[in-house]
């Protein structure tokens, strides 16, 4: 008779974890539902990367885990290139379809950050495993996105890391400071990557 209880409650056991499996998933629909797209990509937008930066630096300085940034501009080639605008929108969408190729599915986030600026992050990656990482994006956007007179797409990557080094407050106007300070870093960084 014993064995029915445990059978029941191997049953309900099961039950219980298809329905929070369910549940993360409606949830993670919910949020990618309701996510502030920008139109012309289709990828996320500065105010919903900001939120996750504030996430990612929390959980950051909980667990230790570092994660990098890839600040991505097209500014520098807009400018030389002279291009209008609505140029400019056919290479901002081939850029951005060019960031499934390099990127975990899942993991890594990439967003619309600014007009000309895509922001990418590797959660769990180190600073040389993301410089990597930024010259294969580079490689592809510069073979794979060309302007309407064939020349190919080139970019300026800025990369930083965010590792913890002291535990730190978690509030969110400390976690606001921190996301600026890493997107200045990142974008410092830029300056000094050939265009």
């Amino acid at each position: 008779m014993w064995y029915f209880s445990w059978i029941l409650g191997l049953l309900l056991a099961c039950s219980l974890g298809v329905i929070s499996l369910l549940w993360l998933e409606a949830q993670q629909a919910w949020a990618r539902e309701h996510m502030a797209v920008d139109p012309l990509t289709q990828l996320p937008c500065q105010e919903e990367m900001q939120k996750r930066l504030r996430e990612k630096i929390a959980n950051s300085k909980r667990s230790g885990a570092p994660f990098a940034v890839l600040y991505i501009s097209l500014t520098e080639f807009r400018k030389q290139h002279n291009l209008i605008y609505n140029e400019m929108d056919t290479i901002l969408r081939g850029v951005a379809e060019t960031f499934g190729n390099s990127l975990r599915d899942g993991v890594d986030l990439s967003s619309r950050f600014a007009p000309e600026v895509f922001l990418i992050v590797l959660p769990g990656a180190r600073l040389n495993g993301a410089e990597e990482i930024a010259r294969k994006i580079q490689l592809e956007i510069a073979s794979q996105v060309k302007t309407a007179d064939n020349l190919p797409v080139q970019v300026q990557i800025g990369v930083a890391e965010y590792s913890l080094h002291d535990g730190g407050e978690v509030d969110d106007a400390a976690l606001q400071e921190e996301v600026r300070a890493l997107l200045r870093k990142a974008e410092k960084n830029l300056q000094q990557a050939p265009v």
